[in-house]
């Protein structure tokens, strides 16, 4: 460390940090020095260390387990809000692995909550279709859609199971998403949603609701919970 910079000590410390943990001499997951060998390390005061510590936290670089210590975290995945996207596509071009596994996959009619929100008549029906996502072996969101059976009459879970879904109504329906709304909100994971995204349940997370759209008509309602640790999303505002 340069004591005498006008970079705050802080911040240089975070630099090597990072330059390590980027260049894999700290492997994710991997248990990080503690404060006090931090300090004794790099010949530095406990509060800077601990500010450190704080800022890598919450640039998503470390993780702390109550009674345990500071770990090293996953890399987290950027969304860009500004154009529609697909999970699939957007996790191939960070050189990720997607993998779409779906859960369950009903035909039902829907109750009214649900009709209003998608501009349907109570007891309409839907296909409701639970999907998990993952990219490179990590669960990334839990996402249940509602479907309208009059736009996708002969859709099968097989077909799910096979092509992207967004591919499966292009290619056999000829429809395609024009316009896409989402709502973020906070929420707490759910026993069946922390199971299958290998979390604890009632951690935080974040709630995704998308209403996609083909031309003026809603062809998809979705809700997903998406890990927080995982993803961070950028609207740019004009």
């Amino acid at each position: 460390m340069i004591k005498r910079s006008r970079v705050p000590l802080y911040l240089q410390l975070m630099e090597e940090l990072i330059k390590k943990i980027d260049n894999r001499e700290f492997q994710v997951n991997e248990k990080l020095p503690s404060e006090r060998e931090l300090c004794d390390l790099y010949d530095m005061s406990r509060i800077t260390v601990r500010q450190t510590l704080q800022e890598l936290e919450r640039e998503g670089y470390i993780y702390k387990a109550h009674g345990k210590g500071t770990f090293v975290a996953s890399q987290s995945y950027h969304q860009n809000l500004i154009n529609l996207y697909s999970f699939t596509e957007e996790m191939k071009s960070l050189g990720k692995r997607p993998v779409t596994k779906v859960l369950s996959f009903r035909e039902i009619e829907i109750e009214e909550r649900i009709a209003t929100k998608m501009n349907l008549e109570p007891l309409d029906e839907v296909f409701q279709v639970v999907r998990l996502r993952i990219a490179d072996n990590v669960p990334l969101m839990y996402e249940t859609s509602y479907l309208p059976k009059k736009n996708f009459p002969k859709l099968t879970e097989q077909d799910l199971k096979e092509r992207p879904m967004y591919d499966v109504f292009n290619e056999d329906y000829q429809i395609v998403v024009t316009k896409a709304t989402e709502r973020f909100s906070a929420t707490n994971v759910r026993k069946e949603e922390a199971k299958q995204l290998q979390m604890e349940e009632n951690q935080p997370a974040m709630l995704v609701k998308r209403y996609a759209y083909y031309n003026h008509n809603l062809i998809e309602y979705t809700v997903s919970v998406a890990r927080g640790d995982k993803f961070d999303y950028t609207v740019e505002l004009t």
